[in-house]
């Protein structure tokens, strides 16, 4: 939730107007500024004062904790939008909502590089802070992507496009072949070493050969995300102690990702390379070791992304290695943003939010996050189906986030998106376990969850509501209509008391939100629209201190009815 807090009455229309300009999740607060600010802090993304920055920071500094988790604040007068707190992003929509200038110090902001690099897990080359500074004061800066990495949204003065350039970007695993003055270099790990050797080979031995790696083919070795081998070679100790070199740590305890990865030869044998060897065969078992386990290991580390050998394989010293690329695809984060308070998101929605260069959804779910989108980022709210455009903009490379309440968008995703792009779930708070929670605990045993949506076949929904009222179990529906939900309820009854409680609550968590609870003979589904959540008990749910309870039973073994 953004607050917008002003004391004057024309002050107090202008925070209107701009509450106007931000969505729905914005709000004008009511009351006397201070006990409002300290009512709400707890709930608050983002704080708007127009009111002068000092009295600001005298009220807001003794609520502030921990920069990751406070609200933005930003101050506002008839020029400037003032960043006191986060990253500049708000201050920067406001300015360009009212046509202002966003004031935003190096302090308050944060060095785009940087979360550049988080995001690709990427280790950085060059003066970050000096190309960093230089971005923020809007200086033109060239970005080299030459393996189409799915970037966020970045400055407009970051780009391929920009003519003489001050300073240069480049997002590589490879080393450039001269030292180049004012570049800035990422360096994403997407290298996997493939490692062969006769027995007893000496460390320093392995290490030269990955060092050829770098001198022959420009890889650069702070890009090796892996090294692999045969598996009879996961004890030999010259490899381990040079995978140890490296920085990275060896493990035999079958760890889900190793730094060191092992193979059978029947499974190296059966991945097809460019240079096989009977000689190697009839010593392993395989006629690769180093190109193969390479290729395996990448595409299993890159879960189906296209994999690619960019150093075959070189030999020295009773060492063999080669390289494998996993080739950047286009990311699909379907990200549930939680029934409506900002506090049910999850930090991570908001970081894939962020991450995002396109955002799609329907209009009202990105409104309430919009306030989060770097500037820059592209909205889509218009689609007839969101999940179909967001995976056919991954396809062309970018990096989507579609947003949506819950969990409810990963299934049209996950049903057109293939191993061609790259997806990311970030679960959501649903309706029904919000709804649930501001009802008391009526989901404490096993429930059903049953949606009476138009478009589903009535006689499909009527044989699960009729299954589930056989099963005894708690049904939570939603998409719910009053005459869907009439005949739902009428099957229900059939086998349940007269007094099964039946809890609705219509926009769970929002500042609109309606909870009330009535006995199944006695709800009416006349107030009942698609944005409720009707939660139906079962036999044994009930009301206590005016919260719905389905108390807890358990059978043990040999103990249960009919055993």
């Amino acid at each position: 939730m953004i607050g917008l807090f002003a004391v004057s009455p024309p002050a107090r229309r202008s925070a209107a107007d701009l509450a106007a300009r931000l969505g729905p999740n914005a709000v004008v607060a009511d009351g006397p500024v201070g006990p409002a600010v300290r009512r709400l802090w707890d709930h608050l993304d983002a704080a708007v004062f127009f009111q002068p920055t000092g009295a600001v920071v005298r009220l807001v500094g003794p609520l502030l904790r921990d920069e990751r988790t406070d609200p933005d604040v930003v101050c506002v007068d008839d020029r400037f939008a003032v960043a006191l707190t986060g990253d500049g992003t708000l201050a920067e929509r406001i300015a360009d909502a009212f046509g202002g200038t966003p004031v935003v110090t190096e302090g308050a902001g944060t060095n785009p590089l940087d979360e550049l690099a988080d995001m690709l897990d990427a280790t950085v080359d060059g003066d970050l802070a000096a190309c960093g500074a230089a971005i923020g004061h809007g200086a033109p800066v060239r970005l080299a992507n030459p393996h189409g990495f799915p970037l966020p949204a970045l400055p407009a003065n970051l780009s391929p496009d920009v003519e003489r350039p001050q300073w240069t970007v480049v997002v590589d695993d490879r080393r450039p072949a001269e030292r180049e003055d004012r570049t800035v270099r990422i360096i994403p790990r997407t290298l996997v070493v493939g490692v062969g050797s006769t027995s007893g080979v000496p460390r320093t031995a392995v290490t030269e050969a990955i060092a050829r790696l770098d001198r022959e083919n420009g890889l650069d070795p702070r890009a090796i995300r892996a090294i692999a081998s045969v598996d009879r070679k996961a004890g030999e100790a010259g490899i381990v102690e040079a995978v140890q070199d490296l920085g990275f740590w060896h493990s035999t305890d079958g760890g889900d990702e190793l730094p060191l990865l092992t193979y059978s030869a029947a499974d190296l044998a059966g991945v097809d390379v460019p240079h096989p060897s009977e000689a190697v065969r009839a010593e392993t078992g395989t006629p690769s070791v180093a190109e193969a386990s390479a290729l395996r290991a990448a595409a299993d580390l890159g879960y189906g992304a296209p994999v690619t050998l960019v150093a075959p394989k070189i030999s020295g010293r009773g060492v063999t290695v080669a390289a494998a690329r996993i080739r950047p695809r286009g990311r699909l984060a379907v990200v549930g943003i939680g029934p409506g308070a900002a506090d049910l998101r999850t930090p991570r929605a908001d970081a894939e939010l962020r991450r995002a260069s396109v955002v799609v959804g329907p209009r009202p779910h990105v409104d309430r996050v919009r306030h989060l989108l770097r500037v820059g980022t592209e909205v889509r709210t218009a689609a007839a189906d969101p999940a179909a455009e967001a995976v056919a903009l991954a396809r062309e490379g970018r990096a989507v986030a579609l947003v949506g309440p819950g969990d409810a968008a990963a299934g049209p995703a996950l049903q057109r998106a293939g191993v061609d792009i790259e997806v990311v779930g970030v679960p959501g708070v649903t309706a029904a376990l919000a709804a649930s929670a501001l009802l008391g605990a009526p989901l404490g045993q096993d429930h059903a969850l049953i949606g009476l949506a138009e478009h589903a076949p009535w006689d499909v929904v009527e044989r699960r509501v009729r299954a589930a009222a056989d099963a005894d179990l708690v049904v939570c529906l939603h998409d719910a209509r009053p005459e869907r939900l009439g005949r739902a309820l009428e099957i229900l009854a059939e086998r349940r008391p007269a007094t099964t409680p039946v809890g609705a609550v219509r926009h769970a968590t929002r500042t609109d939100q309606r909870a009330w609870c009535a006995a199944i003979a006695d709800f009416d589904p006349a107030q009942v629209d698609p944005d409720t959540t009707v939660v139906v008990g079962s036999s044994r749910s009930t009301v206590v201190g005016q919260r719905m309870v389905t108390p807890h039973q358990h059978h043990w073994l040999g103990s249960a009815p009919g055993w």
